[in-house]
């Protein structure tokens, strides 16, 4: 057996894993109610085997998509300072975060299971997204379009508010407006108001 030929296994097992994460991501967002592993073994276009020699439990599925979302989110803060203003780049990442918020939907039960359980730490998740409000507020206040006296828990608890009272897909554009008034307050205020 070549090099080559014993990698490929890995790759397409990797590929398989991505597709998986990708297609329970997406199940889990859209339902009401958690979808079965059946379901997301279709949705990812691969065997009921496959799914459960990935991922054996429904909580270790749900752990993954829980754990990749928050990978997304945090490099996904990363990648939007380098491309654009960090007031752009703040609220670019308020709808990644809501879009997070929405792939839980489908997950509630089991999450809440595991978060009782002590499986997921909540603590740790909070510090990561703390760390990259944080980040994006330091960088807007170094260039000067975000203001200096906001702390990143103001910011999550604002977050947390407005997808609470608007955090369902037909929600939208009630959310969009809520952040875009939230953006409002986070711009510097003009010299002597």
């Amino acid at each position: 057996m070549t090099d080559v030929d014993a990698r490929a296994p890995r790759a397409d097992a990797a590929r398989n894993r991505d597709t998986l994460l990708a297609a329970a991501t997406r199940a889990y967002a859209s339902a009401e109610t958690e979808p079965s592993m059946r379901a997301i073994a279709r949705e990812a276009g691969v065997g009921i085997a496959t799914l459960y020699r990935h991922f054996p439990t429904r909580e270790s599925l749900v752990d993954a998509v829980y754990h990749d979302q928050v990978e997304r989110l945090t490099a996904g803060a990363r990648d939007l300072l380098g491309q654009v203003p960090p007031s752009a780049a703040m609220r670019r990442w308020m709808d990644l975060f809501g879009d997070w918020l929405m792939t839980k939907h489908g997950m509630t039960d089991t999450l809440l299971a595991m978060i009782d359980s002590g499986e997921i730490a909540l603590a740790q998740t909070r510090a990561e997204l703390l760390g990259v409000i944080t980040t994006i507020l330091d960088a807007g206040a170094a260039a000067g379009d975000l203001r200096a006296d906001v702390s990143a828990e103001d910011i999550a608890s604002s977050l947390i508010g407005i997808f609470t009272v608007a955090g369902k897909p037909g929600q939208r554009a009630q959310a969009d407006r809520l952040l875009d008034l939230l953006m409002d307050g986070l711009r510097p205020r003009p010299a002597g108001a």
